[in-house]
C-alpha cells in the first residue's frame, strides 16, 4: 500500500513539472495538433502529460457497497519508453472505509506483433457474476450509471501474468495466468460434498481471441492504427481453474462467446446493432465466477420512480440485480437507431428502438447458500425504446417486461429512467 501511494505521488510531481516546463514552447500550429491530441485523450478517458497519462476511470464512482469510490490512476506513456510501460491505481471506498489498488507492468518482447509480457498485483473489488473478455479494448464513460446500483462485490486480491499478442491486425490475442484470494462482501457459502467455503482461492489460466476480418488497418508512423471499424467482430474466451495448484480450491472451466453485428452508417443515419452473447461453465464454480445476465441494472425498490436512475448501454433494464444467475445462458439484444431528428445544427436527438432476450439456467443451486436467485430456464424478455440527447446528453428510456418473467404488478415490469451519452 505505502509503496503504490508513494508511486502514484512521483508519477503526479513528475509529470507536473514536465507540463511546466513545456508551457510557452510550442507554436501555434503545433497547439493545434497538440489540442486536437488532447481531447481525443480526454475522451478515452486520460489526461495525458509528457511522460505519464493520468486516469480518469478512477477520479469518483459510486456503488451501493463503497458508497462514494474516489481515486487517481496513472500510466506511462511512449515517449517514457516504447519497450516498457508501468501503470498503477489507488483509490478509496468512503462507506467500507478501504483502500484499493493496483501495481503493474510490462515490457514489448516483438514490436511487428505488438507482443507483451505483463505483471500486475490487484487488492479490489469485483461485482459477482460479471465476466470481461480479456482483449477488450480500454472502455471509457464520463458516467458510468450501472454501477449506481450495484451491491453484490467480492474482495479480491489477485496476482497475475499476461501475455498480449497479435497474430495480424485483424486477430488478436491475450493469454493470462492468476491466482486469487476471493472473499465475498456478502453472506456466501460454496457447499461442495458438505465443506462449506465462504472464501477460497482460484489458480486459473484464461486465454482470449478477438477476430475482427472486416476491420480495415494501415501502418503509420505511430503503429498500426485502424482505418474502418468493420463487422461482424467474434471474441472468444476460455477459462480453465485448476484445484490443489497453487492451493487452488476448485476444478472449473468456462466458455465465454460474443459477436456483435451492425447493419446501416453510424452516426448520421439509421443503423441496427445486434450482440449475441453466451457462457458455459462446467465443473465446480463459485457463485463468484457465475453468469448474472448480460447484466441486471434495476434497483430492488417499491415504485417505478423509487426505481427511476440512469439507463446502461447494453444492460437489462427491467431486470433486477442478483434476481438470476446460471451456469449457462446467452443472450440477443437488437438496438435500432432511427435517423437523428435534425432539430438545428447542434440539437439533434436520437430515438433508439430495443429489444433484449436472454435465456440459462443451472446445475446444483443448491450449492450456493445465502443468496436467492432465480433461474432463467424459460426465456427473459423486454423491449422499449429510447430519446436520446434531449438536453446536456441526457435523455430518457422506457423499457416493458413480458414473457415468461412477467411481474403480477404492472409497475414491476416498467423501468423508466434516464440515459447519457457524451462523446468528444
Amino acid at each position: 500500500m505505502k509503496h503504490c501511494i508513494l508511486f502514484l505521488f512521483i508519477l503526479f510531481s513528475v509529470a507536473l513539472n514536465a507540463q511546466i516546463e513545456n508551457e510557452g514552447t510550442t507554436e501555434p500550429a503545433q497547439d493545434s495538433i497538440k489540442k486536437k491530441a488532447f481531447v481525443k485523450s480526454l475522451g478515452n478517458g486520460f489526461f495525458p502529460t509528457k511522460y505519464f497519462n493520468f486516469d480518469l476511470r478512477y477520479l469518483v464512482k459510486y456503488n451501493q457497497y463503497e458508497g462514494v469510490r474516489t481515486g487517481l490512476g496513472a500510466e506511462t506513456n511512449k515517449a517514457f519508453s516504447e519497450k516498457y510501460r508501468a501503470n498503477t491505481y489507488l483509490v478509496y471506498g468512503f462507506r467500507d472505509r478501504r483502500f484499493k489498488y493496483s501495481l503493474g507492468g510490462g515490457f514489448r518482447v516483438s514490436e511487428a506483433t505488438n507482443t507483451w509480457i505483463n505483471l500486475s498485483y490487484t487488492d479490489d473489488l469485483q461485482e459477482t457474476g460479471s465476466t470481461k473478455f480479456l482483449t477488450d479494448n480500454r472502455f471509457f464513460q464520463f458516467f458510468e450509471p450501472r454501477l449506481l446500483n450495484i451491491d453484490l462485490f467480492h474482495k479480491h486480491i489477485t496476482k497475475l501474468i499476461s501475455l498480449e499478442h497479435e497474430f495480424t491486425p485483424k486477430i488478436v490475442s491475450e493469454t493470462e495466468f492468476s491466482i486469487s484470494k476471493i472473499d465475498p462482501t456478502y453472506a456466501y457459502g460454496f457447499n461442495l460434498n458438505g465443506d462449506v467455503y465462504n472464501n477460497f482461492d482460484i489458480s486459473s489460466a484464461k486465454t482470449a481471441l478477438q477476430w475482427s476480418p472486416f476491420s480495415k488497418f494501415e501502418s503509420t508512423k505511430d503503429g498500426v492504427k485502424q482505418t474502418k471499424d468493420g463487422f461482424p467482430k467474434f471474441t472468444l474466451q476460455y477459462t480453465k481453474s485448476f484445484k490443489n495448484i497453487i492451493k487452488g480450491d476448485f476444478n472449473f472451466s468456462k466458455l465465454d462467446f460474443r459477436s456483435i453485428y451492425q447493419i446501416g452508417d453510424p452516426p448520421k443515419a439509421a443503423h441496427s446493432r445486434i450482440t449475441v452473447v453466451s457462457g458455459i461453465s462446467g465443473g465446480d464454480t463459485p457463485l463468484t465466477h457465475l453468469y448474472h445476465a448480460y447484466p441486471p441494472n434495476n434497483i430492488t425498490k417499491e415504485t417505478i420512480l423509487q426505481r427511476f436512475s440512469v439507463a446502461g448501454l447494453n444492460s437489462f433494464e427491467t431486470m433486477f440485480f442478483n434476481e438470476f444467475f446460471s451456469d449457462r445462458f446467452a443472450t440477443f439484444q437488437f438496438k435500432h437507431y432511427l435517423t437523428p431528428f435534425n432539430i438545428s445544427e447542434r440539437y439533434k436527438p436520437q430515438m433508439v428502438l430495443i429489444t433484449r432476450y436472454a435465456i440459462g439456467d443451472m446445475n446444483n443451486p443448491e450449492r450456493h447458500e445465502g443468496v436467492p436467485f432465480g433461474s432463467l430456464e424459460k426465456g427473459y424478455t423486454e423491449s422499449g425504446f429510447e430519446l436520446n440527447k434531449l438536453l446536456f446528453g441526457f435523455g430518457l428510456s422506457f423499457t416493458y417486461r413480458y414473457g415468461a418473467y412477467h411481474l403480477p404488478e404492472i409497475g414491476d415490469n416498467v423501468a423508466f429512467k434516464f440515459t447519457f451519452n457524451v462523446s468528444l
